[in-house]
């Protein structure tokens, strides 16, 4: 296993990022027993990074996770990452956001469900300008000086927002976001604009999420047929994120792959690890054999004509999800 250094911290991390957003979802077949399997078959394989949140399942990754580790014994080897923000309870108005009263009961709530005394990375799910940073951060900050959480990052925020935050921590004196979380795959490439050079300068390390695009590059989804039972959009994508659009491109992507001798699960995969400033692509196995293919990835090389071909697919900088636009792109609707 190739071990990354993640951003600026010195901190040693695993290039493949076990995420746990599956696990204990009876829907996607990763109930508490695969999910286990796929935990400890992760570290033994030499994966150290595990990524999990406070909404998956509400709660319910989180627990298996934690019991997973546990039971293997390894807790203290584990780069143990979670999530807040997203909310928790249907009834109460202050159970989610970025304010200190939700911050605190997250904190102790997941350190309760992973069964652990540190989180060595908490990280907030979205951004939420409508509170101020300053608030976010002193809350993170006092979580840190107490001994519950190692390091604070962040997931989908935009390069304005990362510079706000590092500016009010640099003026605040307060510990700083480490790390962002960010969609980036072959449809979506839009951080290569401006969040991927800021991370650059200012060494936030880089944890993309859905680097297969949910299953989008795998090649299950064929341009004008049904889609297979059982696959996660198997009766249709929220937001129209399986759009024609995407399918042609991805139709293009599959002859690559198959011209190239390579698995297309596996290339896309080695493509996102490959890129400048990433450090660990989040891979989130429902199966042992998922988990399998998506460690054969790091066995790939992406040469520099790979690159190419792939740029006149893929341009740099470009998506073509409608979903990512609508929600993640400069014309979102923030709260």
């Amino acid at each position: 296993m190739e071990y990354r250094t993640l951003g600026r911290t010195g901190v040693q991390v695993s290039a493949l990022c076990l995420g746990c957003m599956n696990f204990g979802d009876s829907n996607s077949g990763a109930d508490e027993e695969v999910s286990t399997r796929i935990v400890h078959r992760a570290l033994d394989a030499g994966i150290n990074f595990l990524d999990t949140a406070n909404v998956y399942g509400r709660g319910r990754s989180e627990t298996i996770t934690g019991k997973a580790l546990s039971t293997n014994g390894r807790r203290d080897r584990v780069f143990l990452a979670t999530k807040f923000y997203n909310r928790m309870e249907d009834e109460d108005p202050n159970a989610w956001g970025g304010h200190r009263y939700h911050i605190v009961k997250s904190c102790e709530d997941s350190l309760r469900r992973l069964q652990t005394d540190h989180i060595d990375l908490y990280q907030m799910h979205r951004p939420q300008p409508s509170i101020p940073i300053d608030e976010t951060l002193r809350a993170l900050d006092d979580l840190i000086k107490q001994g519950k959480v190692r390091y604070v990052g962040t997931s989908t925020f935009a390069a304005w927002q990362l510079t706000e935050a590092l500016w009010a921590a640099k003026e605040l004196g307060l510990n700083r976001f480490v790390c962002e979380q960010p969609p980036y795959n072959l449809l979506d490439r839009r951080i290569e604009r401006e969040l991927l050079p800021f991370c650059y300068t200012y060494g936030v390390a880089v944890i993309p999420w859905a680097p297969i695009a949910g299953g989008l590059l795998s090649g299950k989804y064929r341009l004008g047929e049904v889609r297979p039972g059982g696959a996660r959009y198997e009766k249709g994508a929220f937001a129209n994120r399986d759009n024609d659009k995407a399918l042609q491109r991805v139709e293009l992507y599959l002859d690559f792959c198959t011209k190239a001798g390579v698995s297309p699960v596996k290339f896309a995969l080695a493509w996102c690890a490959a890129q400048p400033v990433v450090t660990s692509p989040i891979i989130g196995p429902r199966t042992i054999e998922q988990l399998e293919d998506y460690l054969a990835a790091l066995d790939l090389t992406v040469s520099d004509t790979d690159r190419k071909e792939i740029d006149e697919i893929f341009e740099p900088g470009t998506h073509v999800s409608n979903y990512y636009s609508a929600n993640f792109g400069p014309n979102a609707r923030w709260v």
